[in-house]
Formats: structure tokens, sequence, C-alpha cells
């Protein structure tokens, strides 16, 4: 338990069926989720108003950390609880919910007011563990859940550069007619993309048509970043996407499969699993004929988890005390032609990003692995890509137990945000692709 507790304290710094009973679209009570009540917000209409990136509604959000400002303005923003569309990856239209965040800082650089869309790190899989629901309580425990707003310095430090801010809860998160589609390439990019689009329409924002937009994540949010910034010049070509930032993104979900099965976070092998198969019957299907009672148990249990609830409960745990047979499901996976390709499908550097990109990661990353992260920087520069690639060099703090990949959030944050406001501003950047065969 002592090790479990250190990781938790590092990360507050910084079914038979696999299937899942999931609230249906028009709840008939309040939603609960591991003693949490969903505010009815979260639970999307009947039916959804055609098109991406439309609101569906809003209300006024109160962020948990804000303070008055000297001209009446709180500090750092005026927050908008949204729901959206968006469009899923089986091509049906989504309810998205999230936060806009307008800035009481000015924005000093050319044009109209920017744009950020960030894409939050693993939060976990249960509703409460929105993060726009972090913004309002930073912090929630209970008795059955532990939920930490970890990417609320990120989002406050980009709203003291002027940009305003739009924060999506993905897929599933937060919104109560499905359970989250957990790294989910295409839900995750188009909810990124959409959130753009959203923003737009908040009454009382600055932002327009033609404010400059850039995306900012780490670790799953890194993956949404990079999947958006693949999608954006067919999906979302209206969106003025001028720089990304992805730090530590799981671009080969077969090698983090591996890196997260028997670490700190072994949860987040089960939201992943959790969400693939309510999305492809074909992967639920191979599940149900692999998975014993102590796994049909934990998968449906992990799936109301946060990320604090999910350390505590399942650190540090193998996947084989999960199979009939003992293999991991990584190797269950592996030896089921229908269901590896499901992963394929996931693999990002298939496609050249849009605009520059900075890519992020820490060389001791053993839960998000280095390797596959900066393979991505390199499948990226060979599609001919701006990309900028850096590899952060930390001292190993320890092995599984997610120290080596929270630490370079904390350590790069600022260098990514200046970036990100570089490229706001309309300041050049240059690739250093040609210098990646020598940076490992």
């Amino acid at each position: 338990m002592s090790r479990i507790s250190s990781v938790l304290t590092t990360v507050v710094a910084t079914t038979a069926c696999v299937c899942v009973s999931v609230q249906p679209a028009a709840a008939s009570g309040p939603v609960v989720s591991r003693g949490v009540t969903i505010p009815a917000f979260y639970t999307p209409p009947a039916e959804l108003p055609a098109g991406n990136g439309v609101l569906v509604r809003h209300e006024p959000l109160s962020l948990g950390l804000s303070l008055p400002g000297l001209d009446g303005r709180p500090l750092p923003g005026t927050a908008t609880r949204l729901m959206y569309t968006s469009t899923d990856s089986g091509g049906q239209p989504v309810a998205v919910t999230g936060a806009y965040i307008e800035p009481s800082a000015d924005w000093e650089g050319d044009g109209p007011r920017p744009l950020v869309v960030v894409g939050s790190g693993t939060m976990g899989q249960g509703d409460q563990c929105a993060p726009s629901l972090s913004l309002e309580h930073p912090l929630t425990v209970t008795p059955q859940t532990v939920s930490v707003g970890y990417e609320n310095l990120a989002v406050f430090r980009l709203l003291a550069t002027g940009a305003a801010v739009v924060v999506t809860d993905y897929v599933g998160l937060g919104a109560t007619d499905r359970l989250h589609t957990y790294v989910n390439r295409v839900d995750e990019g188009h909810a990124m993309l959409d959130a753009a689009r959203a923003a737009r329409s908040v009454p009382g924002a600055s932002v327009r048509a033609d404010s400059r937009v850039a995306m900012y994540g780490y670790s799953q949010g890194g993956g949404a970043t990079a999947s958006a910034a693949e999608l954006h010049r067919a999906y979302a070509p209206d969106v003025p996407l001028v720089g990304t930032y992805s730090g530590a993104p799981p671009a080969d979900l077969t090698e983090v499969m591996k890196g997260i099965d028997g670490s700190a976070l072994a949860a987040a092998l089960g939201w992943s699993i959790n969400g693939f198969a309510q999305t492809y019957p074909e992967l639920r299907e191979v599940l149900d004929a692999n998975i014993n009672a102590t796994g049909r148990a934990a998968l449906k249990d992990i799936a109301t988890t946060c990320i604090g609830d999910a350390i505590f409960g399942y650190g540090f745990t193998r996947s084989t005390k999960w199979t009939l047979s003992g293999e991991s499901i990584g190797a269950v996976i592996a030896r089921e032609p229908e269901a590896r390709a499901i992963l394929d499908k996931q693999r990002l550097g298939m496609t050249k990003p849009t605009g520059p990109v900075r890519l992020a990661t820490g060389v001791q990353d053993d839960i998000v692995p280095h390797e596959q992260a900066r393979q991505l920087a390199l499948d990226w520069c060979d599609r001919g890509g701006d990309v900028t690639y850096k590899a952060i060099r930390l001292p190993d703090l320890g092995d599984k137990l997610t120290t080596n990949h929270v630490a370079p959030l904390l350590v790069d944050q600022g260098e990514a945000v200046e970036w990100l406001t570089d490229r706001l501003a309309g300041e050049p950047t240059t690739s250093n692709c040609s210098s990646m065969p020598t940076q490992r």
C-alpha cells in the first residue's frame, strides 16, 4: 500500500461480456457514479442538432480555483460549461461535454484572441472524472473515488498568456449516455476539433472564426492532439490550426499496453478494453471467450473509476489474472486477427499532421514508452511534417510507478506553453526532423 500511496502523491503533484452497463440518454433520474451525483446537464437529449461543433447547451461554470481581479473580473477567467455535437468513430452523432474559459488577461499578440483546445491526460472512465467537473472541483475525495484536476495548472498557464481555452471531456466522459471511449483515436481527435468549433458560439466569447487555434495535450491528451492534427485536413479544415503540442502520446497501443500492464496505472488497460469493446462487437466477442470471472468483475468496476481510486484498487495488477489461459490481455489480442486489427486502426503516424507540431517524450518513460512516441515523430517527419521533437532527459525515477511518466509533464510544461504561444502569435518555427536520427 505504501508503494501505491507514493504513486498517488506523485500524480497529485503534477464483462461475461466485457460490456458495462451505461446510462441511457433519457435518464429517468439522477446519474450517480461511485457515490457522486452527476449534474443533469451531462445527460444528452434524445435528439441532437445537426452538424459538428454545434452547441447543445451551456451554463455558467464556477472555477474551483479562482480569485477576484482588481477590475472586477475573476482570475484567471470566466468559465462556461458546454455540451456540443461531434461524430464518433462509427460515423454517428454524439454529444460531448467540456468547458470554455474566457481569460481575464488581455491578448497582446496580433489578430483576434486565439484559442487553445486542451485535451486532458488520463482522468479515468467514470463520469465523475470529467475534466470540466475537475475545473469546478479540483480535488474530489470520497470513500469510493478520488479525482485530481491536475490539468488545471496547464489550463491556467495558458489563460495567463491571454489565449482563451476550451477543455474537452472527450466522448463519454461526463456525458452519461455511454462509456468513455478511452484512447479511441477518431473519437478523441473529433472531440478536440469540434470543441474549437463550439467555442465560437459560446455567449460572451471573444474568439472568432478566424482566431488562431492551437492544441495542447499530454499522455492521453497527447494522443488526442496528435489525432486532431492528423484528422484536421479532412474533418475540420475550417479550424485555423497553427500549432499542436503532443506530449508522451500513446501512438502505438500495442506497445503502450505492454507498458501499462502491471504498472501503477494498470487500470488504464481496463479503460481502453472497456471502451473498445463498447465500440467494436468483434473485440467484445474475443474478450467474452477469454476473460475469466475475476477479469469480468475488474473490468466492470474499473469502468466507473477515476485515476486515484484506480491506482489504489488496481495498481500493479497484471492482466494475466484476468484471462482464462493465464496470458496477458495483450497476448490474447495479438493472436486474434480481428482484435489485433482494431488496435492497428488506432495507430498514429500514418498521416501528415496539419501545421507545426511539438512532440516531447521522456526517455525514461515506461508507462507510455518513449520509443513508440519517438517513432511517431519519425513517422511524421517521413511524411513531410513540420516537427519539433524533444527528448526529455531525467534520471530514472522508478520502474512502473508513473513517476517517469509524470515528471516530464511538469518539467516540460512551461516550454510547451511558450512554444504554443509563439505559434498563436504567428511566430515561425523550424522543424528539427533533419537531426532526428541523432536524437534518442
